[in-house]
């Protein structure tokens, strides 16, 4: 049987010929990725994603997976609500699992084994507003009023090192604060200060 493409632009095996192109051009896309990023994306993508959390304030931590074989593991997720939680009013809040899921990323960019230690994640709009009479580099709208934020430093690392493997990321919202001793970051918009 002799099968003419010339109309539908496929193969005999059904297959078009822009997917083989699309599929040849990535193919050749991905040779050009160092092997060393390679290795970070694999570290993230892997089982199982892992945190170790310090709460600096309420001198919490948890080492946990959180993430394994492509699900969520609820009861982690809710001890880590409780560690983020606001140390001034003690309310929690729900943790966006983006922000977890970047933080983990950056761990596995750094290649970590130490526990980030927690200066700031959840906060309710009544500590927002303190905060914000005590200093102006508090956001009215923070992230941190919608658990999409967090303030730390990782043991071992510099604030720089810290700042950059989170702007490679290119993940949201990257804040260099060395006078505190902090990196913030969060999953909104990309930007960086």
């Amino acid at each position: 049987m002799i099968v003419d493409n010339k109309d539908n632009d496929t193969t005999p095996l059904g297959i078009s010929r822009r997917w083989i192109i699309k599929l040849g051009l990535l193919t050749a896309a991905t040779c050009l990725i160092p092997c060393k990023a390679l290795a970070s994306v694999a570290d993230f993508f892997s089982n199982e994603r892992a945190l170790c959390l310090h709460n600096m304030h309420t001198e919490d931590k948890i080492e946990a997976v959180y993430w394994q074989n492509g699900n969520y593991i609820p009861e982690v997720l809710n001890k880590i609500n409780i560690l983020f939680r606001d140390h001034y009013t003690e309310k929690v809040a729900t943790i966006d699992k983006k922000l977890l899921d970047l933080l983990s990323a950056i761990q596995a960019k750094l290649k970590s084994t130490e526990p980030f230690q927690i200066i700031s994640g959840y906060r309710s709009p009544e500590t927002n507003t303190l905060l914000r009479k005590k200093s102006s580099g508090v956001a009215k709208n923070s992230m941190h009023m919608l658990g999409k934020a967090v303030d730390f430093r990782i043991p071992g690392f510099s604030l720089s090192d810290v700042r950059n493997a989170a702007s490679e990321l290119q993940a949201g919202g990257v804040g260099y604060y060395a006078k505190s001793n902090f990196v913030h970051v969060d999953v909104g918009e990309v930007r960086y200060w």
